[in-house]
């Protein structure tokens, strides 16, 4: 793997900082419908908007440093077909965690309920210029839980790309994000990535 194709420490930082925290807000969304203590719930709700006010500064941070640092060179292992699926991919990815945070935002703000948002029980985060209803508040939930569940199939879809690029390929793909991991020794008979030249981007 050339220095080129690798990614830069604040990168990984963001991308592994960032998938955590989202799966994390994944498992804790879907429980936190299912307790009974209203007492519980309330504070399961308080650090679920915690963590997404979370994800969202660290997403906004994450695509300043990407406009100014860029991406690195693709694997030269990659066809132009994968080249492309894998740029659509990551920046879906990374808008989506713009706009799941920020729909969950806009679902707090336009609650009828009025409860104030505490961020990690430190600040009031206010709510944004929108016109709490019952209308919008239904409107607001159901893109809140659609994005999310559309970012974790890319999620699945991503990690599994990964996983065979690193346990089938045995390409330097995942080490990209990974320090310290190195591509798989190819095994006798198997097939030998192929290199793609500028031309066929």
């Amino acid at each position: 793997m050339s220095r080129g194709t690798a990614y830069d420490p604040v990168s990984i930082a963001f991308h592994w900082t960032i998938a955590a925290l989202f799966l994390g807000q994944m498992a804790l969304g879907l429980s936190m419908e299912r307790v009974k203590s209203m007492a519980l719930q309330f504070e399961l709700i308080q650090w679920h908007k915690s963590f997404g006010f979370l994800i969202l500064v660290l997403a906004s941070l994450r695509l300043g440093w990407r406009i100014a640092a860029g991406a690195p060179a693709p694997d030269a292992g990659l066809g132009a077909v994968e080249r492309r699926a894998a740029a659509l991919v990551q920046g879906a990815l990374l808008a989506l965690t713009l706009m799941v945070p920020a729909a969950g935002w806009a679902l707090a703000s336009t609650s009828t309920l009025g409860i104030p948002s505490f961020a990690f029980n430190l600040v009031i985060v206010p709510p944004l210029p929108l016109t709490p209803s019952a209308p919008a508040e239904a409107f607001w939930r159901q893109a809140h839980k659609l994005l999310a569940y559309a970012a974790l199939a890319l999620v699945a879809g991503h990690a599994a790309a990964a996983l065979r690029h690193h346990l089938l390929l045995r390409d330097a793909v995942l080490a990209r994000m990974l320090p310290g991991l190195s591509p798989r020794p190819a095994k006798p008979g198997d097939p030998q990535p192929s290199r793609r030249t500028s031309r066929d981007a």
